[in-house]
């Protein structure tokens, strides 16, 4: 049986993640990397061609599924729309609050192309937006609350890396414990973002750059306009010593009650040694889904909310079944 041929869009570290995890994946094979750097000063360590993005059309027949590893800030929002039309593909856009907007113009992209998207894959949104979603309908009567942390975020790194004069940069997400502690009382109470994370940064810049780099790291709307900021300046060589790990992690509580007035907490928890492997892996079960839809002819844009877990697996229904129900 011929493999699923995937194709990276984006050589960060969420592509680099990609291209290590596909080998847990036995029935895909990766064919192409494709940067906006030039090829030849990649070293990629992969026998599989590096190809510039202005050449990523002339693979267009030549790959099942896109994976499109660029950030949610800039690359996906123009990157997402206009590869939908020419091929099958699979992102992790998080900006939470524009995944509506996101949606419809990839949709009207693939289905131009008569292609099939999934945004928004990864674990959250992905993941904890799905149990998010069981969570509530289970136990109707309660609230659902996200926590993200403690982690360094990659999103909210490359914004911050965005900025003029900024050399280098790592952004940790806190969660506050009196937060999570008062969830888990069943109180449901309304906590405002500020109230639940914290956002520290640690900032690679020249000093005459500082302040204003600090100031429009603080009013950046989406990622840090409505919480605590702290924004740190340290040198490349502290921040490669100290801050270079990519743990990361969550959890979702729901609280709620049912019957006679008895008390609900449902929670589910991540701890990630690396986030961008992790997040990757979800891709890649998601790419596997967006594969088995376009060979049944679907098109357009779909959620994690719209894919059936058994198209997640590469086993026997029965087996799934068997082993898990």
């Amino acid at each position: 049986m011929s493999k699923v041929r995937i194709g990276i869009c984006g050589w960060g570290n969420l592509g680099k993640s990609t291209a290590t995890e596909i080998v847990n994946f036995p029935d895909f094979e990766l064919v192409a990397i494709f940067t906006r750097r030039n090829p030849g000063d990649l070293e990629i360590g992969l026998d599989v061609p590096v190809i510039h993005m202005d050449s990523i059309l002339d693979w267009k027949n030549k790959i099942d599924v896109m994976m499109l590893c660029g950030g949610s800030k800039k690359d996906l929002p123009k990157q997402a729309p206009e590869l939908a039309k020419h091929f099958n593909t699979v992102d992790s856009y998080d900006t939470h609050t524009e995944i509506s907007d996101f949606l419809k113009a990839v949709d009207s992209s693939a289905k131009l192309g008569n292609n099939i998207s999934v945004i928004s894959t990864g674990w959250d949104p992905g993941i904890f937006s799905i149990l998010k979603l069981y969570m509530g309908e289970i136990v109707p009567t309660g609230k659902t609350y996200s926590f993200w942390g403690p982690g360094l975020s990659q999103g909210h790194t490359n914004a911050i890396k965005q900025i003029e004069g900024v050399e280098n940069a790592v952004q940790y997400t806190i969660p506050i414990e009196s937060a999570m502690d008062l969830v888990r009382s069943t109180k449901n109470p309304d906590l405002a973002a500020k109230e639940k994370h914290e956002r520290i940064c640690y900032v690679v810049a020249k000093e005459p750059e500082q302040e204003r780099i600090a100031e429009e790291i603080k009013q950046i709307p989406l990622y840090f306009a409505d919480y605590d900021t702290v924004v740190n300046f340290v040198s490349n060589e502290e921040l490669e010593k100290n801050h270079s790990k990519l743990m990361h992690g969550g959890n979702v509580i729901h609280t709620g009650k049912t019957g006679n007035n008895n008390k609900q907490v449902v929670e589910f928890s991540l701890k990630l040694d690396s986030n961008p492997e992790f997040t990757a892996s979800v891709l890649l079960a998601y790419a596997r889904a967006t594969y088995k839809l376009s060979q049944k002819g679907q098109t357009g844009a779909r959620t994690v909310f719209d894919i059936p877990p058994i198209l997640l697996t590469n086993s026997p229904t029965e087996e799934i079944i068997r082993n898990l129900l």
